[in-house]
């Protein structure tokens, strides 16, 4: 049960912290600023990874497990308690934030600030992107090594910071869910269910095509050369 609690734990970590800075820009008039939190959210995330990576790999993010599975890195049989685990730590923090942040209309929620097309591309790109590096760095379906939260965390940060403000650069559909449960608002939702999982089960076939990978079996642990 232990990675089960790490993953609940990590995503509870990136959203409090994430969606947190969100709501205390808004609570704040501004202080925080786009690029603070395009940076909260790229730091968390290289944090959570040093932290939980060998317990769990550090996924905290439905779009991330399903990719690995995709990939032969990661049993079947723990998709779906892995994003439910997910959910739920999002969830948790969501709702401490509404708790310390009463009376907000938005708590934390990613919006299109265009078309719903425009977002969808966008955050599949995004999502892309992120899992193709983070394929490159992991080691099995562990997100784990000394470069592995650097890069990771760079990328969410980068992504963040000049598609933030058109799509709300998710990435993670329990990113999303939880504020917009919480939120009371579920437009547009399926952007980001949708294009984060699309865009990173495209990045599996496109790191083989650059990458000379052996399919190795989900229960077990590659070495750096497995990668």
């Amino acid at each position: 049960m232990q990675k089960y609690y790490a993953e609940i734990f990590g995503t509870f970590i990136l959203l409090f912290s994430g969606a947190g800075a969100i709501v205390t820009n808004q609570a704040s008039q501004g202080t925080v600023t786009h690029v603070g939190i395009a940076l909260v959210f790229g730091l968390v995330v290289t944090s959570v990874i040093y932290a939980i990576g060998e317990i769990s790999g550090a996924h905290i993010n439905p779009a991330v497990t399903i990719a690995f599975w995709v990939s032969r890195r990661f049993p079947g049989k723990e998709v779906v308690p892995y994003i439910i685990c997910q959910c739920i730590g999002a969830l948790a923090a969501c709702l401490l934030l509404r708790l310390l942040f009463p009376g907000l209309s938005n708590y934390g929620m990613t919006l299109p600030l265009g078309s719903d097309m425009q977002s969808l591309i966008l955050e599949g790109v995004l999502t892309w992107m992120l899992m193709f590096v983070v394929l490159c760095v992991s080691t099995g379906a562990k997100e784990t090594g000394i470069l592995a939260g650097v890069a990771i965390g760079s990328v969410i940060a980068l992504e963040a910071m000049f598609a933030g403000p058109i799509s709300g650069a998710s990435m993670n559909p329990a990113r999303s869910l939880a504020p917009a449960l919480v939120s009371g608002n579920l437009q547009s939702l399926w952007l980001y269910i949708v294009g984060p999982i699309a865009g990173a089960i495209l990045a599996v076939p496109s790191l083989w095509l650059v990458r000379n990978n052996r399919n190795v079996p989900a229960d077990e642990t590659p070495d750096e050369t497995d990668i």
